[in-house]
């Protein structure tokens, strides 16, 4: 029997964009996160970072809007929205380094339910470095990661303790995977929102760490 329907990355990404409060600096790292900004609310401002010195742009280009010069931290085309600059790249991560960014959204290989996260290797794989993630997790005033909830082997990446290199030690303040939105605290992972068709139950059993329940649980909320 096929499984059930897991989330769309876009969705996942809205969600968290959800989280964005007005006003904020929001730095989208490299893959999945970079989807945060197809979603446009109104009633914030926003100003979006990319370590690679465009600062305040808008939503990946549609093939009609590209301006080959304009790219996000994954080399994708966006848009630019009034009040754009392009800084050097010293300058974008001195924007970093300062603790300007109040949230920073990152992809990664597994979270642990004390707020570690590994995202920039997997041995015994050659090559890779840890890179501006470093910086991210370090200096940003939240961090938020998007990934999917289990590898392909069916394993979970929500995990009890990260098997893979730590890029920073309890940092992470909110996951989001193709199965529901979690919480990082104290008492560990705290499943605030669930996929349709996915029970809490369902949900755990995808899961190494133990989840705790939301008082508030709900199902998964989509753009409106």
């Amino acid at each position: 029997m096929a499984e059930k329907a897991r989330l769309t990355r876009q969705a996942m990404c809205d969600r968290l964009a959800m989280e964005f409060q007005d006003g904020w600096i929001v730095n989208l790292g490299v893959g999945m996160p970079t989807l945060c900004s197809n979603y446009v609310d109104p009633s914030k401002d926003l100003i979006l970072h990319s370590e690679n010195g465009v600062i305040g742009y808008g939503p990946l280009a549609k093939p009609e809007e590209v301006d080959k010069h304009l790219v996000n931290a994954g080399g994708q085309n966006v848009t630019p929205v009034p009040g754009m600059a392009i800084v050097h790249h010293a300058d974008s991560f001195a924007l970093i380094r300062k603790g300007m960014l109040d949230v920073t959204v990152m992809g990664a290989y597994e979270v642990s339910e004390n707020g570690d996260f590994a995202n920039w290797r997997i041995p015994p794989r050659k090559g890779g470095g840890i890179g501006g993630a470093m910086d991210l997790a370090a200096c940003a005033q939240r961090v938020f990661i998007a990934l999917e909830h289990t590898t392909r082997e069916g394993h979970s990446r929500l995990l009890k303790r990260c098997t893979l290199p730590i890029t920073a030690p309890g940092v992470v303040k909110l996951v989001v995977t193709d199965l529901g939105l979690f919480a990082v605290t104290p008492q560990g992972f705290q499943l605030r929102e669930y996929a349709p068709g996915w029970s809490p139950a369902d949900i755990q059993a995808h899961t190494e760490a133990q989840l705790h329940l939301a008082d508030d649980l709900r199902e998964f909320r989509f753009r409106a």
